[in-house]
């Protein structure tokens, strides 16, 4: 076969004629083997392979390691002096599922009425045709996890890759978490005096933990009969989480709530994931012996408590990496993702190396969401979802997305931020970078 050798200007250059457009087309399969050369490898699993090299064909990593590697019948890509990170995941996100934050209602499809809806799909509302999902991707975010919010229990979440044509083409994992608020007892701001007789915020979270007892029971219950004459939505819905198919993500930030969620979850046989944890800190001893991940809400944020060190949120995944838990990390919102790069680096400041970083948010993510046998790491046979930054992916001024492949396909990085920029630049004659 031909031998092929590219830069990565020239690779780019293919996608500057689609810079105009308004909307961004996602890629075709891959055609050809590839073979990225020259480029500093971070494998996602703690290792650093310098003067490395990574092929893949068909969409799947064929082979990776120091030195040129073989080249004949490969489109090569010159890296030289670049990076190359396994595609970031941002799990517990309304990316796709919002436009707009306030003042258009139109675009926001993240919640549905009632408290619990544990047969409410959020990969049906994932619109892929979202402005936001190109601007997080040309962060190096390349897969992220859509959930739906509201009530006790909002739904069922997917895993989607971010460049498809629709919901379909989307999903990379269906349907396997199923989300729960759990119910929090401490009392909130109120004005004026208490009205005699009202409910106590204890009496308040009770009474939704008895609800929620007798919802699991009743659904274990109907998984274990036979099969119904008329079948009930909920409980089908959850059989998965019995069977072990599908993992119950739990939002708890006090000890006492993380305390209570991980004694149901035993209680029921389900697998739980904490999500928040922002007290995981006090009860490290109880995730590590009941096999509980946490999934940790942005560094860049203040402690809840005024007596907690002011850098705790920073800390905390050091914490959890010394306590032997499995831990994760996801931004805020849809929009904020495209910082979750930043977030993790700051971690490195207070604890946690440069590649334990990167495995918060690429391997560590992917064992918590089950899709760590496909991607999170760059091994022969995992999927080729990753990209080649200028520098440090890590560092907000040093990260520079300049290719990213998703199951080896090379997807466009525009967005509609760049596009504006190079609009204007070329209205005041300024040079676009």
């Amino acid at each position: 076969m031909k031998r092929t050798i590219l830069s990565i200007g020239g690779l780019l250059l293919g996608t500057t004629l689609a810079f105009a457009q308004a909307n961004i087309s996602p890629a075709k399969a891959q055609s050809k083997p590839v073979i990225i050369t020259g480029a500093t490898i971070h494998v996602g699993n703690g290792q650093v392979i310098n003067n490395g090299y990574i092929a893949f064909d068909k969409g799947k990593i064929t082979a990776i390691g120091e030195g040129a590697g073989p080249a004949t019948g490969y489109e090569v890509v010159n890296a030289a002096g670049k990076q190359i990170y396994p595609g970031f995941i941002a799990p517990m996100t309304t990316l796709g599922l919002i436009e707009v934050e306030s003042g258009a209602r139109g675009t926001v499809d993240d919640e549905e009425t009632g408290e619990l809806n544990p047969h409410v799909r959020s990969i049906i509302a994932y619109n892929t045709d979202s402005k936001v999902i190109p601007t997080v991707r040309s962060n190096g975010i390349l897969l992220a996890q859509p959930v739906p919010s509201g009530g006790l229990i909002p739904g069922e979440s997917s895993v989607v890759q971010l460049d498809a044509w629709n919901w379909e083409d989307a999903a990379y994992k269906t349907d396997m978490a199923i989300h729960l608020n759990w119910p929090s007892a401490a009392a909130g701001r109120r004005r004026g005096p208490a009205v005699p007789g009202a409910e106590t915020p204890a009496e308040r979270a009770q009474k939704a933990i008895d609800a929620l007892t007798r919802l699991f029971t009743e659904a274990k219950a109907y998984g274990e009969g036979a099969k119904p004459a008329t079948s009930n939505l909920r409980f089908e819905a959850m059989k998965g989480l019995f069977n072990g198919s599908k993992k119950l993500f739990v939002n708890a930030d006090a000890a006492k709530q993380i305390m209570q969620a991980v004694a149901f979850a035993k209680q029921f046989g389900v697998q739980a994931v904490i999500v928040g944890g922002k007290e995981a800190y006090l009860v490290t001893e109880t995730l590590k012996e009941n096999n509980v991940p946490v999934i940790l809400r942005e560094t860049q944020a203040l402690p809840d408590k005024d007596e907690d060190d002011v850098y705790l949120p920073y800390k905390m995944p050091k914490i959890l990496q010394d306590a032997g838990v499995l831990y994760g990390l996801t931004g805020t919102g849809f929009w904020r993702q495209r910082n979750l790069p930043f977030e993790a680096g700051e971690a490195v400041g207070y604890g946690l190396t440069k590649e334990q970083a990167v495995s918060m948010i690429t391997l560590n993510n992917a064992k918590i969401l089950g899709i760590d046998k496909t991607t999170g790491s760059l091994e022969v046979g995992k999927d080729a979802t990753l990209f080649i930054s200028a520098g440090d992916a890590l560092d907000m001024i040093t990260l520079k997305v300049e290719t990213a492949f998703i199951q080896g396909r090379s997807i466009n990085l525009d967005n509609l931020h760049k596009q504006l920029y190079r609009k204007f630049s070329e209205k005041y004659g300024l040079k676009a970078d």
